[in-house]
């Protein structure tokens, strides 16, 4: 029996799953967060060496029974960033094929029906990448929100709902109820102590403050519900670059909806559909219901040569919760 390895390093945290050649899930395990960008290359070294010990416990396997490992890797964005990841990774001395991708990229291959298409990430932040049938060509954004003029995860609906507040505030724009929830939240004296706080870097209003846009907008307020819609469009942009890129305008493939601003349903869902299907009318919108772990175990069995069939990834959806 052979056994293949899937690593996600998040910013947050760092999953490895174990699975054996019929995607039987074999081995959890769980660590630290592994983004160079915020613990360097060191800390993402002792985050997968913990991850990577626990899953090989639970599974009761060594290193050398690993035949195959994929990685989607937080941070890394960029092709000059390549030889440092790969050396990283190879500090763990598994001695088995690997392949490496950005983080963004497990999601789609786990949550899509064929393991191609284009995911759409909008958590804390936001990021877009594709990858065609074939795992050849992959289309991209920088992933860096509003430094580039990228939206929207919940970072980037905040600094667009602070500033139509304040312009609340000046009168340049309508009147909006998200002014006195937001108000609540950061525990200021009214509007003008908020926009001074704010301003300040006194009152802290980020992005877990996203569910009170959702929550006003379901309650009806107009400027809220034009923030998410301005929101929704943004995810759809980031999709369609990465279709002209791929140049799936014709094809019919799967959007995978990944990240927590989702749960916002279709206020945010359906300007993003409307703005994709208006360039690519046979793309399929689905959310992504299992962990971006599963997409890259299956990448760790690509990697050692095997042909991942739907039987293997339904198996593999399966077992997961089992070891988790």
């Amino acid at each position: 029996m052979q056994y293949f390895l899937g690593a996600d390093l998040g910013a947050t945290k760092t999953h490895f799953l174990i699975v054996n050649e019929t995607g039987t899930a074999v081995g959890f395990g769980k660590s630290g967060p592994g983004n160079h960008e915020t613990v360097g290359y060191d800390g993402m070294f002792e985050a997968m060496r913990s991850g990577l010990e626990w899953a090989l416990k639970a599974a009761g396997l060594a290193k050398a029974d690993i035949a195959g490992a994929g990685f989607g890797v937080a941070g890394f964005d960029w092709s000059s960033e390549y030889d440092v990841t790969a050396q990283t990774i190879d500090r763990l001395g598994l001695g088995a094929p690997y392949k490496f991708v950005n983080d963004a990229v497990p999601g789609l291959v786990a949550g899509s029906e064929e393991g191609w298409g284009v995911v759409v990430v909008s958590g804390t932040g936001s990021n877009c990448r594709g990858w065609d049938r074939e795992h050849r060509r992959e289309g991209y954004v920088s992933g860096h929100g509003v430094l580039m003029g990228e939206g929207a995860g919940a970072s980037e609906l905040m600094y667009r709902c602070m500033q139509v507040v304040g312009h609340s505030w000046t009168k340049r724009g309508p009147a909006t109820k998200l002014a006195d929830a937001l108000i609540a939240h950061a525990g200021a004296k009214d509007l003008e102590d908020l926009i001074r706080g704010y301003t300040m870097f006194e009152y802290d209003v980020g992005p877990d403050a996203a569910p009170i846009v959702f929550q006003v907008a379901h309650d009806g307020d107009a400027v809220a519900r034009n923030l998410i819609h301005w929101a929704g469009c943004e995810l759809g942009e980031l999709a369609n670059a990465v279709i002209r890129q791929l140049e799936f305008e014709d094809l019919a493939f799967d959007v995978v909806m990944a990240g927590g601003m989702f749960e916002g349903g279709e206020l945010l869902i359906m300007p993003m559909r409307e703005t994709v299907l208006s360039l690519a009318p046979k793309a399929r919108f689905v959310r992504l219901k299992v962990p971006p772990v599963l997409g890259a175990a299956v990448l760790g069995m690509e990697a050692g040569g095997m042909r991942v069939t739907k039987d293997i990834r339904d198996r593999m959806r399966e077992t997961w919760t089992a070891v988790r």
